[in-house]
């Protein structure tokens, strides 16, 4: 009988390679998941076994853990103020409940990946939490392995994408004077290692483990590496000791597609040095087979990744705290809300495959098919609030799953070749939806489009009658370019047809 891991976190960044990498190593896996339409497209979904549950109801946990040899949390709540609660106080509590329910269930061990931290510093809240929450994985009944990584480095990472985004925008970079602290960076393939390792470590063993690669670098130098792999020259940095994290954190919210919500604790943890304080974890998991991966080769192999489109997990895709994510209603109107809606229809020669093609393709370098300027100035100013903004892009340039981040919208719903619906996650006085349909239709397609909102109190009121006037110019036109593409489309199709046959 296969040994049981239940990976809780299995949607985000790292939680989302781990599983297969469970898969091979013999395991049978289980998934916690809030909704389980988020695994719909997931390449490993039919493999696992997928439960529903929150962590923040430990009535909801029990028969998730029931019969687990290892639990992992993956789960980190990097959010934004203004919630029913902090994030610290959300991470205690659901690492509490998760404690608790392993402990009920006979759980044999509980696996944390944490943050790399110096001991006796002050520490930033979000590190602070992240040790709190291993403190309490480490006392409970249950014996726990809390791996310490810092910057995690590969295709799709916030610190990968961070360290790219800062270095190729400024030529000349002057930061805060954290970029001069040490910094011992690790490859996403050993973190990997490690978590599939800890699994089959002595059930009695109960304590955290400082894991990094073979670099210690300064922030700058991890910078001027990255100018090297990808062909930039030398960026010099300017240190200045008038820039604190908040500032710093607004400076990466604007210039980078990392949201404010993330740059503070990736930020927060770089305020100390952040190496490795001790090597134990090789006296019970020994290095990997080829060693571990240095920090030029691991952009290597990440730039690599990404040239070649095997992106398999992304910052982009973890979800965004405080963010709306119940579904759109089957009917808005009988909801039991004020709704709002603008509906568009058109026409096309194209054929429904031809259009749909289109409307798959939307957004990231593709745009948004209607007034370039309105979009841009909605997602700077979705920055500027602390949102997402329009440049967290997409994964894949011309297919959409389930779960996917799109710029500042979120795939709900998609039915390949006739429906795609997204949910906003930009900052709106309320909850929005925009959908998207491709119909048959007498000659061509149908192009059917409906934008939802919500309104939340007087102010989404307001918002909402503040944008009518440019509904018309901005839906409207959306609805009329992209039918134009889907025929443009087909009329290239039909031309190089034509060629064909001569």
């Amino acid at each position: 009988m296969k040994p049981l891991a239940v990976v809780l976190g299995s949607t985000g960044y790292i939680g989302g390679r781990l599983v297969p990498r469970l898969l091979e190593a013999g395991y049978d896996v289980r998934v916690l998941v809030r909704h389980a339409n988020k695994l719909t497209d997931v390449p490993w979904a039919s493999r696992v076994e997928v439960v529903t549950g929150d962590l923040e109801d430990v009535d909801s946990l029990r028969p998730a853990f029931a019969g687990a040899d290892v639990i992992y949390y993956l789960v980190h709540s990097m959010g934004p103020p203004g919630q029913r609660r902090s994030f610290a106080e959300t991470e205690r509590l659901c690492a509490g409940n998760v404690a608790r329910a392993a402990a009920d269930a006979g759980a044999g061990r509980i696996i944390y990946l944490g943050g790399l931290h110096p001991e006796a510093a002050q520490l930033s809240k979000h590190l602070r939490s992240r040790k709190e929450v291993g403190d309490i994985f480490l006392n409970s009944p249950v014996p726990a392995v809390v791996l310490q990584a810092g910057v995690v480095i590969g295709s799709g990472s916030a610190s990968f994408e961070m360290i790219r985004q800062l270095t190729e925008v400024l030529p000349i970079m002057v930061a805060p004077r954290w970029v001069r602290n040490k910094v011992q960076p690790i490859a996403i393939r050993d973190v990997l290692y490690y978590l599939v390792a800890a699994a089959g470590l002595q059930a009695s063993l109960n304590r955290a483990f400082d894991i990094g690669g073979p670099d210690v670098l300064r922030y700058d130098e991890m910078m001027n590496g990255y100018a090297a792999e990808a062909g930039l020259r030398y960026r010099p940095v300017i240190a200045l000791p008038v820039l604190t994290p908040w500032l710093a954190s607004q400076w990466v919210n604007l210039v980078t597609p990392i949201p404010r919500s993330l740059a503070v604790p990736l930020i927060g943890s770089l305020q100390q040095n952040c190496v490795v304080g001790e090597q134990d974890i090789h006296h019970f998991i020994d290095p990997p087979g080829a060693g571990l991966l240095g920090y030029r080769e691991s952009l290597r192999l990440a730039l690599a990744r990404e040239a070649a489109g095997e992106v398999e997990t992304s910052w982009q895709n973890s979800s965004v705290r405080g963010a709306p994510s119940d579904p759109l209603p089957s009917d808005p109107q009988w909801a039991g809300h004020l709704v709002y809606q603008d509906n568009q229809e058109q026409l096309t020669t194209a054929t429904r495959q031809q259009l749909w093609q289109v409307i798959e393709g939307i957004g990231g370098d593709n745009g948004w098919y209607s007034f370039p300027l309105a979009w841009s100035v909605r997602g700077w100013l979705d920055k500027i609030a602390g949102g997402v903004g329009l440049r967290r892009g997409r994964l894949n340039p011309t297919r959409l799953n389930t779960g996917d981040a799109l710029d500042f919208w979120r795939v709900e719903q998609i039915d390949r070749g006739s429906l795609l619906r997204l949910r906003a996650e930009m900052k709106v006085p309320g909850r929005a939806w925009l959908e998207m349909r491709a119909d048959e239709a007498e000659g061509g397609a149908l192009y059917r489009q409906r934008a939802v909102f919500f309104p939340k109190g007087l102010g989404g009121r307001l918002y909402w009658l503040a944008v009518l006037p440019f509904h018309g110019v901005i839906f409207k036109g959306m609805a009329n370019r992209i039918t134009a593409a889907a025929t443009s489309m087909a009329e290239r199709s039909g031309t190089e047809l034509s060629r064909s046959e001569e």
